[in-house]
C-alpha cells in the first residue's frame, strides 16, 4: 500500500485513488509463496499437496475463517467463531451436509411479464415480423387492419418489450440470488450453485428467457452436492442449455456438433481425451433432444437411432448412453474434480493431487460430497499456497464484504449487478460457454482501480445522484421520447438526432417507405411497456453502523479499531508500516487516540474501513 495513500486527507465524499497496480501485483505474487497468514495463523509446516486430514490440534479461528471464506462467502466473527469451536471434521460436515439445515430459500417474486402468445419467442425482430405477416398476429398482438399506418407496430413494440422486460427481470433475478448468497444458512449450497453456473455456462443474452435461467438455477441448487450424472443429465435436458447450444438444430440429417463438443471439452473430460470422431458421434446421439419452451422434448423423428462408435464403444446410443460411457472414463473424474479443486483451493493442481481426487470421485460413484470433504479436511487446503492466495471473483468480493459487514440484505444503492458486471461477472450472463476464467484474469488494467474503489459508494452512498439501471433507457431511446414530448410525430422523432434533423438513418428510411412499422419507435415503446410491467427494485443504501460494530468488539482506541477491521475483513495481515499509517490516519481524523461517541466518529470509521477495503490485500481470500 503506497504511503501516499494515507497521507492525503480524506474529506467528506472526496476520496483518493485507492489502489496501485504494482501494489496488487506484488501482494498477489508474494502470497503465492508466502508462509504467513493472518495474525495467529502462522503456516510454518509445509502441507502443500498433503491430502491427509488436518488434526484438531491444528484447528484455530483463522483456519475456520479460511474454510468459511472458500466453502461459502465468509462471515462475521461470530459465525467464524462457531466453526472454530468445532473440530475440523464437525466444521466441514456442518458446511457440506447442508441438507440437515432447513432451507431458507425464498421464491423469486416474478413480475408476470410473459403473456400468452409470446411462446415460442422468435429469434429476431425480422422473424417476429415474418410470422405476423403470415398469421395476422404475433407475440399475442393482432396486426392492424389493411391500409392502417404501421400495421405491424404492435408486434414490433411487443418484441422490444419482451427483450427489455426480460433483461429487467434477469436483473431482479440476479439480485434475488445475491440475497440468497448473503443470507443463507447453507452457504456451500449457494457457492456450489455459483460454481455449476460457471461450469455449465449459459447466458441470458442468448437464451432471452429469464424463466429458463431461473429453472436452470433451481436445477443446479437441487443437484449442487449430489452426483455428476444427475448434473449432466439435468443440464443436457435443460431448455436454457438446449437453446444456448442450438441443439434444436441438431437433427439426424444435419447433426450440430456444438452440444457434443462442449459436453466433452468443457463439461466432462477436457481437451485431449477424445477425438473429433467422438464429437461427431456424440452429436448424433443427441439428435432430437430439444425443448418445447420450458420443457425438455425428445423428437424421435429427428433422432439418429443408427449405430455409433464413441470412446471405443459401439451401439445405437442415445444421449444418456453417451453420459454413461463418459462416466466410465478416468479422465472424467480427474477433469471435474480438478476444476472443483481450482475453484475452492488454488489454480495449480499437482499430478498426485489430481489423481487422488479423481480416484475419490470415481470410487464414490461421482458423489460430490466425499470429494468436497476430502478437499476441505486436507492439510493441503490450509497450506501456504492455498491460504489467502485466491483473487476473489466479483460476486465473491461483494457478497463476502456484505457478509463481514453483518448485512442481512443486499443494498440496492449502489446496484449489485452494476458493481459485479463492471468487474467482469454478471450473474446469468457468463461471457461464453466456457464460463469465467477466474484467477488472475479478474485483474485487468480496466478493473484494477475499480476493484480498489468498489466500496466507496457502499460506505458513502450517493442516494440523490443514483440512477437505477432497471429504469434506464439508451441515449437513442431517450432521444425518441424527448422528441415525442416536444410534439413531433413518430417519423420525425425517430430520425438520427437533433444535430441533423433532416438526416434519417438508412434503416429508418426503408421502414418509412414501408410504413408497416418503425423499429426505433418500437425500441422506445418497448422500454416504456417494460417499465410499466416489471416490478420495481426498491432502492436503499446499506444499513451500516460501524460505531455499533466497533463498540460491540470492545474497540475503544484507534489501535483496537484498526486491528478489528484488519482481522474482520482481511485474510492476510498488513505490514506493520501500513497498519501504523491506518492508525495515524484515524487518530488524525478524530484528534484523539480514544474512541468517543458522537461527532465525526461514524464518518471517520467509514473512511478508515474504506482504506482497508481498498488495500491490495483485500482482493485476496
Amino acid at each position: 500500500m503506497p504511503t501516499t495513500l494515507l497521507r492525503r486527507p480524506i474529506r467528506s465524499r472526496s476520496w483518493p485513488v485507492a489502489l496501485a497496480a504494482t501494489a496488487l501485483t506484488t501482494v498477489v505474487a508474494a502470497r503465492t509463496v508466502s508462509s504467513v497468514g493472518n495474525a495467529g495463523a502462522a503456516l510454518v509446516v509445509d502441507w502443500t499437496n498433503d491430502l491427509s486430514p488436518i488434526a484438531a490440534t491444528d484447528w484455530n479461528y483463522d483456519r475456520a475463517a479460511h474454510l468459511l471464506e472458500r466453502a461459502g462467502f465468509g462471515g462475521t466473527p461470530e459465525e467464524v467463531g462457531r466453526l472454530a469451536a468445532m473440530t475440523p471434521r464437525q466444521a466441514v460436515d456442518a458446511l457440506v451436509d447442508f441438507e440437515s439445515i432447513k432451507s431458507d430459500l425464498k421464491p423469486f417474486d416474478e413480475s408476470g411479464i410473459w403473456d400468452p402468445g409470446m411462446d415460442p419467442f422468435p429469434p429476431s425482430r425480422a422473424e417476429a415480423v415474418r410470422i405476423a405477416r403470415e398469421r395476422g398476429e404475433g407475440l399475442g398482438e393482432k396486426v392492424r387492419p389493411e391500409k392502417s399506418q404501421r400495421r405491424l407496430q404492435p408486434v414490433v413494440d411487443k418484441f422490444f418489450y419482451s427483450l427489455a422486460a426480460n433483461a429487467i427481470e434477469t436483473q431482479r433475478l440476479g439480485l434475488w440470488w445475491a440475497n440468497q448468497m448473503l443470507t443463507t444458512r447453507r452457504p456451500l449450497e449457494e457457492k456450489l450453485t455459483l460454481f455449476w453456473h460457471g461450469h455449465f455456462a449459459t447466458g441470458e443474452n442468448k437464451v432471452r428467457d429469464y424463466r429458463m435461467m431461473l429453472r436452470q438455477n433451481e436445477m443446479f441448487r437441487a443437484h449442487a452436492a449430489g452426483d455428476l450424472r444427475g448434473l449432466l443429465v439435468g443440464i443436457l435436458k435443460d431448455p436454457g442449455m438446449l437453446v444456448y447450444l442450438d441443439n434444436g438444430e441438431n437433427i439426424k440429417k444435419h447433426p450440430n456438433e456444438n452440444f457434443g463438443r462442449e459436453l466433452l471439452e468443457l463439461f466432462s473430460m477436457g481437451v485431449g481425451n477424445y477425438t473429433e470422431r467422438d464429437v461427431r458421434e456424440a452429436a448424433r446421439a443427441f439428435t432430437g433432444w430439444t425443448n418445447n419452451v420450458l420443457d425438455f422434448k425428445f423428437d424421435a423423428d429427428q433422432h439418429d437411432s443408427g449405430e455409433k462408435t464413441f470412446l471405443g464403444a459401439t451401439g445405437p446410443f442415445n444421449g444418456e448412453d453417451i453420459i454413461e460411457i463418459i462416466l466410465k472414463q478416468s479422465a472424467t473424474a480427474e477433469f471435474v474434480s480438478a476444476k472443483l479443486y481450482r475453484y475452492f483451493v488454488r489454480d495449480e493442481v499437482s499430478p498426485q493431487v489430481r489423481a487422488s481426487l479423481g480416484r475419490t470421485f470415481r470410487e464414490s460413484g461421482y458423489q460430490i460430497k466425499p470429494l468436497l470433504k476430502q478437499i476441505f479436511l486436507s492439510k493441503d487446503f490450509y497450506s501456504a499456497p492455498a491460504y489467502a492466495t485466491q483473487i476473489k471473483s466479483p460476486v465473491q468480493l461483494v457478497v463476502s464484504t456484505y457478509k463481514k459487514l453483518g448485512l442481512r440484505e443486499v443494498p440496492t444503492i449502489p446496484d449489485f449487478g452494476r458493481m459485479t458486471g463492471g468487474l467482469g461477472q454478471s450473474l446469468f450472463n457468463p461471457p461464453n460457454v466456457a464460463g469465467w476464467a477466474g484467477g488472475r484474469t479478474w485483474i485487468t488494467p480496466s478493473t484494477l482501480l475499480q476493484r480498489g474503489n468498489l466500496f466507496r459508494d457502499v460506505l458513502v452512498p450517493n442516494v440523490k445522484g443514483f440512477r437505477p439501471p432497471d429504469r434506464s433507457m439508451s441515449s437513442t431511446d431517450q432521444g425518441v421520447g424527448e422528441r415525442l414530448a416536444r410534439g413531433m410525430d413518430i417519423t420525425e422523432a425517430t430520425k438520427e438526432g437533433d444535430a441533423a434533423p433532416n438526416m434519417i438513418a438508412e434503416s429508418n428510411m426503408m421502414v418509412d417507405r414501408d410504413e408497416d412499422y418503425n423499429t426505433r419507435y418500437g425500441g422506445y415503446k418497448g422500454n416504456l411497456l417494460a417499465f410499466e410491467r416489471t416490478k420495481t427494485i426498491l432502492r436503499h443504501p446499506a444499513a451500516i453502523d460501524l460505531t455499533a460494530m466497533t463498540r460491540a468488539a470492545g474497540a475503544d482506541t484507534v489501535d483496537k479499531v484498526v486491528d478489528h477491521f484488519i482481522r474482520r475483513f482481511l485474510s492476510v495481515a498488513l505490514a506493520d508500516k501500513d497498519r501504523a499509517l491506518l492508525v495515524g490516519f484515524l487518530r488524525d481524523k478524530l484528534g484523539t487516540t480514544v474512541i468517543q461517541p458522537g461527532g465525526k466518529l461514524e464518518e471517520s470509521l467509514r473512511d478508515v474501513l474504506y482504506l482497508v477495503l481498498s488495500t491490495p490485500e483485500y482482493q485476496l481470500g
